[in-house]
């Protein structure tokens, strides 16, 4: 059970949140680290006193470091020392909460030293998996899963004795605000359509992923290195009301399933607890006030990005990263009003056909695809 916390993206909403249930449970902080949001990260540190704070933002830290000066909370800028902050002595859990490849250096070194890493930065698995999971057996530390999703999967496959006795890890996914449309129709959706997650409460990159279904590709990704399965042993339903978090089905035909309320409380604090559970103050689920629990079939040609993400998966090596990495500038361009939504899957097949893809990759092959990919995006 972890008794201190870094916490990577502390003013981002998984970020946040984790910060009430370590308030909740009375955890220490050791680390705090932002991009830019001073004010935010500033309550933060004056409410929970951690010994680090890190905005990677460098004009940010500096007004931080005024901020705070009348604090203990030593302030340091820039990415590198999103790594001081991952390996904080006194933390004996990181919790990995940014957004995008900048997770994957500092949750390599606190796998380095040996802390459990309640993930929740899944680029990381998707750019570098085989890397990050060999470190994570090689140094022995524990990788507990925060998305909704995969601490669903974690949480059903804890009896099984024998991983081949898995025959199907099948994901849920809200299916968005777009669920129901034909391509022409999602193609007209603006920022605003895109932003009205129907269940979840999430930053901005996220939700719009949720709304291209990359979201749900990349968790597939994710889910094939978690728990080293090929594709065809992962699979995608959409389920709106978002009550069953996902499944695995058994080679005898049991479909075991984690179900609760949508509040990703719940994951960050079995990540915190794990392999016990602790009391939660929050609601319990009510069956009987649910609504019928619906399953339906992804549509991959309204969704392309499901279905790129399922190709990437495919071919392995340095495919996934060239897509996360496209798909993150992507991404980004859209929140920026200069492209339409059905560029966002244009720009990332684009990337990926002009990107040729290394097997086996070291870490820096893995940094070099990603650059070209986002140098593929912006070059139109």
């Amino acid at each position: 059970m972890s008794k201190t916390i870094s916490i990577l993206g502390s003013t981002g909403s998984i970020g946040r949140q984790t910060l009430d249930v370590a308030e909740q449970m009375g955890l220490r902080v050791a680390a705090l680290t932002a991009n830019a949001s001073v004010e935010r990260m500033e309550a933060q540190c004056r409410q929970f006193r951690p010994r680090l704070a890190v905005m990677t933002d460098e004009s940010a830290a500096k007004d931080l470091a005024v901020r705070l000066a009348d604090t203990e909370t030593n302030v340091l800028g820039g990415f590198g020392a999103l790594e001081e902050a991952a390996t904080a002595p006194e933390a004996d859990t990181v919790v990995t909460a940014v957004v995008g490849m900048v997770g994957l250096k500092p949750t390599l070194a606190a796998i380095r030293e040996k802390k459990r890493i309640a993930l929740a930065n899944k680029e990381t698995l998707v750019c570098a998996g085989g890397l990050v999971m060999d470190a994570a057996d090689r140094y022995g530390a524990e990788i507990v899963p925060v998305d909704s999703e995969h601490s669903a999967i974690f949480q059903c496959v804890q009896g099984c004795g024998d991983r081949r006795e898995i025959k199907r890890l099948i994901l849920t996914c809200s299916g968005g605000p777009f669920y129901g449309m034909t391509y022409d129709e999602v193609g007209k959706m603006t920022k605003a359509d895109a932003l009205r997650h129907p269940n979840w409460k999430m930053g901005p990159k996220i939700t719009v992923d949720c709304a291209t279904l990359m979201n749900k590709g990349l968790e597939v990704i994710e889910a094939m290195r978690l728990y080293r399965l090929p594709l065809e042993q992962v699979s995608v339903v959409i389920h709106r009301q978002s009550i069953v978090h996902s499944l695995v089905e058994y080679r005898d035909g049991a479909v075991l399933a984690q179900l609760g309320t949508p509040d990703m409380r719940l994951p960050i604090r079995y990540a915190m607890t794990y392999p016990s559970r602790g009391v939660n103050p929050a609601e319990p689920l009510d069956l009987l006030s649910c609504p019928p629990l619906t399953f339906a079939a992804p549509d991959r040609e309204a969704f392309p990005c499901l279905r790129l993400a399922e190709e990437a998966a495919t071919e392995g090596g340095t495919a996934c990263a060239i897509l996360n990495g496209a798909n993150e500038e992507a991404v980004g361009l859209f929140l920026a009003d200069r492209i339409g939504f059905h560029d966002i899957p244009r720009l990332v097949a684009k990337a990926r056909a002009e990107v040729p893809a290394v097997q086996d990759p070291s870490l820096e092959e893995i940094l070099a695809a990603d650059a070209a990919a986002r140098r593929s995006v912006l070059g139109g």
